[in-house]
């Protein structure tokens, strides 16, 4: 017991260390490969930075190829607008009642006063018949009264009446004939009524929209969600034009009976000869656009309302040969750039210029045809540089 009293117990120690060592790495390899990865990531980012400083990508703008008239040479501007029909109508009934007859679909071609829809007038027939009846009532009511009143006349003149029966009977044939003028007006009313129950057409022209079907109920302004207001809308396809806007600081290029070329979106090959029938005295303000209305001097079956289309105001009229004449492919000619003696434009496919040779014909204006190397809706660098080479870096405005 008393040796182990004296037992020197400093010399005990628990080695850590040796303990760490023999289970797990110390945590200084851990540090070291974090400040590695580190390196390696600031390495990348420099490395990015320092070559998009030296190859920086060039900012560019796209123009679309297109197809052109020849008329384009001759143009002082371009516009777009649509087919729109001066003369359209949305026609509804007069009367409230359930739709009962409907003899028109989209398409068909109607005739000024053609009834082309009808609504339930039973009652209406109804009230008509019953205010003629009144009237033949009152009519047959009038001879005998004028017969009274022609003998109490007799009468008096030979003393066999007193004055007032003949008073009585001339004031009961005034009723009489009052009775017969508003029996006429009932009349009247009554027919008005039947007639607005029957939707006729108020010009001749053509249905672009049926927007009731039979069943369906009637109001003049749509009184309810249930209820319709318009039947059918009609438009005169003799009145077509295209409305187009005209930017306010190019207005002064325009006037009136300017010749124009139209072309439809949906027939770019078609173009038909027009003019500048009105320029609209206001201008919109939010746009800072004023509208021009350009008429058809001729035009087929092929122009229909709400079309999209575009506009040529021309410096002079153009002939028959440039109107009939395929249009040509056009790109601006600030597109086409030389190099190495060739003629060459710019796609861009991501984000780098791919160069594209093209073989190139006449100049129209601004423009310049494409024989080769490109398509219709193909879009390309615009306003070409001596910079912009073939896989150069660059970024669409």
């Amino acid at each position: 017991m008393a040796e182990n009293q004296n037992v020197d117990l400093s010399s005990l120690r628990i080695h850590r260390g040796a303990k760490e060592d023999s289970g797990r790495p110390s945590r200084g390899w851990g540090t070291k490969i974090g400040l590695l990865f580190l390196l390696l990531l600031l390495l990348g980012a420099g490395y990015y930075f320092i070559s998009g400083a030296l190859d920086p990508a060039i900012e560019v703008q796209l123009t679309t190829v297109t197809l052109s008239s020849p008329s384009q040479a001759n143009a002082v501007l371009t516009a777009s607008g649509y087919v729109v029909a001066q003369r359209k109508a949305a026609v509804a009934s007069k009367a409230t009642g359930r739709l009962e007859y409907l003899g028109v679909v989209e398409g068909d071609r109607v005739r000024q006063g053609q009834i082309i829809a009808r609504i339930e007038n039973a009652d209406m027939r109804a009230a008509l018949d019953q205010a003629r009846a009144n009237l033949k009532l009152n009519e047959a009511e009038l001879n005998d009264a004028k017969q009274s009143l022609d003998r109490q006349k007799t009468l008096l003149e030979k003393g066999l009446t007193s004055q007032a029966e003949y008073d009585a009977a001339e004031a009961r044939y005034q009723r009489v004939v009052a009775s017969i003028e508003v029996a006429k007006a009932a009349v009247t009313a009554a027919e008005v009524a039947l007639e607005n129950t029957l939707i006729r057409a108020p010009f001749d022209g053509t249905v672009l929209t049926k927007n009731a079907d039979v069943g369906e109920m009637v109001a003049p302004m749509a009184a309810s969600v249930s209820s319709r207001s318009a039947v059918v809308t009609i438009a005169d396809m003799k009145s077509l034009e295209v409305e187009a806007d005209v930017s306010e600081a190019n207005i002064d290029r325009i006037r009136l009976n300017q010749p124009c070329e139209i072309t439809l979106d949906a027939y770019p090959e078609t173009r038909y000869q027009g003019f500048v029938s009105k320029i609209v005295p206001t201008a919109d303000r939010a746009k800072a656009t004023v509208m021009v209305k350009v008429g058809f001097k001729s035009y087929d079956s092929k122009v229909l309302p709400e079309m999209s289309a575009k506009v040529l105001f021309l410096t002079k009229e153009s002939d028959v040969a440039e109107t009939t004449a395929k249009p040509i492919l056009t790109v601006s000619a600030a597109a086409i750039a030389t190099r190495n003696g060739r003629s060459v434009a710019y796609l861009v496919q991501e984000n780098k210029a791919v160069e594209v040779e093209v073989t190139t014909g006449k100049a129209m204006g601004g423009l310049i045809e494409i024989v080769s190397g490109l398509k219709a809706g193909d879009r390309v660098i615009n306003r070409v540089d001596e910079n912009l080479r073939d896989g150069a870096r660059v970024k669409v405005k």
